[in-house]
């Protein structure tokens, strides 16, 4: 029988600084399953060894991204789900879960593990799935290069290396959210169109071109337009030509010596006292006192 290939696996201790951070990261380590070996290593501390034919529940978050071979995959929600060389899986704490690779392909794979509360955050907010936990991201040379910064600051544990490495946990999140939400997107024609629609609010920023004619213009019913941009842009058009329109406010005020009132003609409001209502409702200030707060005093 084959034995592991040569392999850096880490577990770190955190201190009470670095549960105060909010994210903390518990292991990190790379691995490759040779074919006909035997899996999982017992090298591996008990808290992590598991027998995949039972399978185990962390009390942690684990991102595990395959990047060569192929292997099956259980949980609560899956049984024996394929998975291949491209794949991350991202478990849950509490959650039931199996893993293991092919005997015939073995599989090399990049972890990292955490916890804390910012990573609680995100679930709640339903960024990530529990019925979903996995995610075809295909080869990403960006989270790879993330994967061994990880590694190799876990490594030398630096003063203050749980902080960086934690914010390294955060850019993995966000690259799996970004590509996976992206990979929902394959038409090409409705991204452009959207696209397109989004260009034509940015040159518009006084919302004189309304949802409805945006639609119009790209040749698509409504509904549908605005189904499609909010699932693309997580915002309606309406509340995107809104941040559009209090952007430009914020611009004008900041860097013009514009009046309120003619800032509010030209964002197409119906009047200075409109204009003042929406500005405090979404900026928290009334254009006044935006512009007296942002603007630098004369020395």
């Amino acid at each position: 029988m084959k034995k592991y290939q040569d392999s850096p696996i880490k577990y770190l201790t955190v201190n009470e600084d670095d549960i105060n951070w909010g994210l903390t990261v518990t292991t990190v380590g790379y691995q490759s399953v040779l074919p006909d070996s035997r899996y999982p290593s017992k090298d591996h501390p008990s808290r992590y060894w598991f027998n995949p034919d039972t399978g185990r529940i962390l009390q942690e978050y684990q991102l595990i991204y395959i990047t060569r071979g192929a292997g099956q995959f259980s949980s609560r929600q899956l049984k024996n789900e394929v998975v291949e060389e491209g794949t991350m899986l991202l478990l849950f704490p509490g959650e039931w879960h199996s893993y293991r690779p092919k005997t015939d392909s073995g599989w090399d794979t990049y972890w990292i593990g955490f916890k804390g509360a910012v990573a609680d955050q995100i679930i709640r907010h339903n960024f990530f799935d529990r019925e979903a936990p996995l995610h075809h991201i295909g080869f990403n040379e960006q989270l790879l290069d993330l994967f061994k910064q990880v590694i190799a600051l876990a490594t030398e544990e630096r003063a203050g290396f749980q902080q960086a490495i934690s914010g390294i946990a955060m850019h993995m999140l966000g690259t799996v959210y970004f590509t996976t939400k992206n990979n929902q997107f394959q038409d090409r024609e409705i991204v452009t169109k959207i696209e397109k629609a989004r260009l034509l609010m940015r040159e518009h920023p006084d919302g004189s071109i309304s949802p409805e004619e945006l639609a119009r213009r790209l040749n698509m019913g409504y509904s549908w337009f605005r189904r499609m941009f909010k699932q693309y842009t997580g915002l309606s058009p309406t509340q995107y030509q809104q941040q559009i329109r209090l952007q430009q406010a914020k611009d004008l005020l900041v860097s013009s010596g514009k009046t309120i009132k003619a800032i509010a003609y030209e964002l197409n409001f119906d009047s200075a006292n409109y204009f003042t209502a929406f500005f405090k409702q979404k900026a928290g200030f009334t254009p006044a006192v935006f512009r007296k707060k942002s603007r630098k005093p004369v020395s």
